[in-house]
């Protein structure tokens, strides 16, 4: 028996009618794939996550269960687990000794702007590299070196014990893959970080980047009996012409040319909506703004375009909400899972194979906290207990996705036209059939008389017209809520990071449309 709490009930019930609708909003959705629908990545959804604290998110011995669970949990979901990224400002301050077991860290004083600041160094030995066969089985992982240093035997260093580990048994017995190797980590800024001279540009970096990578995969290409992938650029800026440093840059200094740079399978910017590094807090309807994701990624669009027409994949390698660790109030909210969920379908109609969101202990914009917390993250005050590892709203982001995806890996999606300043709306197609679609409101609702839309449907093109459609709703009691969302009924608030409490949908008639409030999403799938 499905028990839906009062709120829940009222949802339901007012979705059979419009009857207190403030407006109704037509909506054609294509029958069959249009052609620019883009195929989807059941890992749009994947992780970077900061190197200097990669124990404390695996565990050392037996996994982190509750990392673990919540990465396992998407990989049910989607039959594929999500990717994961190793690295970040911390990949360019770590060097190798085989002397160390795991990893000796130094970390700065904490502030209220930075709770948990990350590493100024970092020295690991092998297990560290080992540790990632703790992962779920099957999930491809990037490994970042240190390029900051500009010293090559240590990079060569690095990236033979990390090829080591991915050689071992652990790793074979579990299909845990070495998707790619980086190497550094936002090189644009080498030269306002003191890292490079003032003469440092995108010929000098393709001309250091390929003298390294020479010597990295001549080492690992010989450990490994094949090629080793590269992923390219990482850079936290665009130019967006050849001018600069830029994917453009990059190919046309030659790159590309050098039997290292032939390795390259995977072009990686860094990007964010926006940045807290001074302490600037933001109002969350701003984050919350479907004009301000499209015009956020929108420039990157000749990037995209360059690096599809060589024949590579372009990724957001690292990306989230506000630069240096997310933003007090908005990034940890559950208004940012609205955005999250918008900012990754659109990024992916633009081309974009897969968004690495950027985690780190403590990090105000993490999916995930995975182990007990002592410090707020918001200002860095003690804690009266410590908080036991737990998801953030963000989370459920990455589980529709998973959901609206499917588990196939023949899912295209395509961005409806909603005429609505602040509801997205986008269909997905099995092959060419639709099969689903996911509405995103983004009115920030924080208080008050909670307001809606009413969506009507018409189906265009050729194909069979569905008759009825089931509808699962996230409900966020308010966007600056940090807590208490479900997702058709269901939470992932719980000790071990699984899914709790009975589900939650309601099958309708397609003629009647659906309602859609304020700060909601809901995926309809349709029969």
């Amino acid at each position: 028996m499905v028990v839906l709490s009062l709120w829940h009930t009222k949802l339901l019930l007012l979705t059979l009618s419009s009857t207190f609708c403030s407006a109704q909003i037509p909506v054609t959705i294509p029958l069959t794939a249009p052609g620019n629908a883009q195929g989807v990545s059941r890992s749009l959804f994947s992780f970077s996550i900061e190197q200097d604290r990669w124990i404390d998110w695996i565990g050392q011995g037996p996994a982190n269960p509750f990392f673990f669970n919540t990465l396992n949990n998407l990989k049910q979901i989607a039959h594929e687990p999500p990717r994961i990224r190793i690295g970040a400002d911390s990949e360019d301050r770590t060097t190798f000794d085989p002397a160390v077991q795991a990893a000796q860290n130094n970390f700065p004083a904490f502030s209220a702007n930075v709770p948990y600041p990350e590493a100024t160094d970092n020295v690991v030995g092998n297990n560290f590299y080992q540790l990632a066969s703790l992962l779920p089985p099957g999930t491809p992982v990037i490994w970042g070196v240190n390029f900051a240093k500009n010293d090559v035997p240590t990079a060569v260093q690095e990236a033979t014990a990390i090829a080591n580990a991915f050689m071992s048994p652990a790793f074979k017995k579990s299909s845990i893959m070495l998707e790619a190797v980086e190497m550094g980590n936002e090189a644009d800024l080498y030269a306002n970080n003191g890292l490079r001279d003032n003469t440092w540009n995108i010929q000098t970096y393709v001309t250091q980047w390929t003298a390294m990578a020479e010597a990295v995969t001549t080492a690992v290409n010989k450990i490994l009996g094949v090629k080793v992938p590269l992923q390219g650029a990482g850079f936290a800026t665009s130019s967006h012409n050849a001018g600069g440093f830029s994917p453009q840059g990059m190919f046309q200094n030659g790159i590309l040319t050098s039997a290292a740079g032939e390795q390259i399978k995977l072009i990686s910017q860094h990007h964010y909506s926006g940045t807290f590094c001074t302490g600037n807090l933001d109002v969350l309807q701003n984050l919350m703004s479907k004009a301000n994701i499209r015009a956020n990624l929108g420039p990157f669009a000749p990037d995209i375009a360059a690096v599809q027409q060589q024949g590579l994949t372009y990724i957001l390698g690292e990306t989230n909400s506000y630069a240096c660790h997310g933003a007090p109030g908005v990034s940890n909210t559950a208004g940012a899972a609205l955005w999250g969920l918008d900012y990754a379908l659109f990024a992916a109609q633009m081309g974009v194979e897969r968004l690495y969101f950027h985690q780190g202990i403590g990090y105000k914009y993490n999916f995930v906290q995975p182990i007990a917390l002592t410090r707020s993250i918001l200002d860095g005050t003690a804690l009266a207990q410590p908080l036991p590892p737990h998801i953030q709203p963000l989370y459920y982001a990455a589980v529709i996705a998973a959901e609206a995806i499917g588990p196939l890996g023949i899912t295209r999606v395509v961005e409806l036209d909603v005429n609505n300043a602040q509801i997205s709306g986008y269909a997905f197609f099995e092959g060419n059939s639709l099969s689903r679609a996911v509405f995103i409101n983004l009115n920030a609702f924080m208080n008050g008389n909670r307001g809606f839309q009413h969506l009507t449907f018409n189906f265009a093109g050729v194909g069979t017209q569905p008759t009825s459609v089931i509808i699962k709703r996230l409900f966020l009691p308010t966007a600056d809520a940090t807590q208490g969302v479900t997702w058709g009924g269901q939470t992932y608030e719980t000790q071990d990071g699984k899914v709790a409490g009975n589900l939650a949908t309601l099958a309708v008639p397609v003629g009647n449309g659906v309602d859609i409030y304020d700060t909601e999403a809901i995926l309809l799938t349709f029969g």
